[in-house]
């Protein structure tokens, strides 16, 4: 795991274990960082490489399979981590319809 998904999965453990979220979570062809089945929530935590265009499709069939895909840039795991629960915290009560962050880097 990178820094960042290390930390990613520090705050899922502490912060939310009734949602009991795992790690590298096969979901059609592809692996998903971190997903809680019960809350049909998937988490993926997303460094320089990623961009909208290419996440696109896999975020396509990772919802097709009836989950909701929520990305965090690294930058946002490790120096947002308020906003990053926050937002996780949301989507989890469903606060928030469709919780996809733009994907344009940066920071919350």
């Amino acid at each position: 795991m990178t820094d960042a998904e290390r930390k990613m999965w520090v705050l899922l453990r502490e912060n939310f274990p009734n949602a009991r979220f795992r790690r590298q979570v096969p979901i059609a062809q592809y692996i998903a960082d971190f997903a809680s089945h019960r809350h049909r929530l998937v988490i993926e935590v997303d460094g320089s490489q990623h961009s909208e265009e290419v996440d696109a499709a896999r975020t396509a069939v990772i919802e097709g399979q009836g989950y909701r895909v929520i990305r965090f840039t690294n930058c946002d795991v490790l120096t947002a981590e308020d906003g990053v629960f926050m937002f996780i915290d949301g989507a989890i009560r469903g606060d928030h319809p469709h919780p996809t962050l733009p994907h344009q880097g940066g920071g919350l």
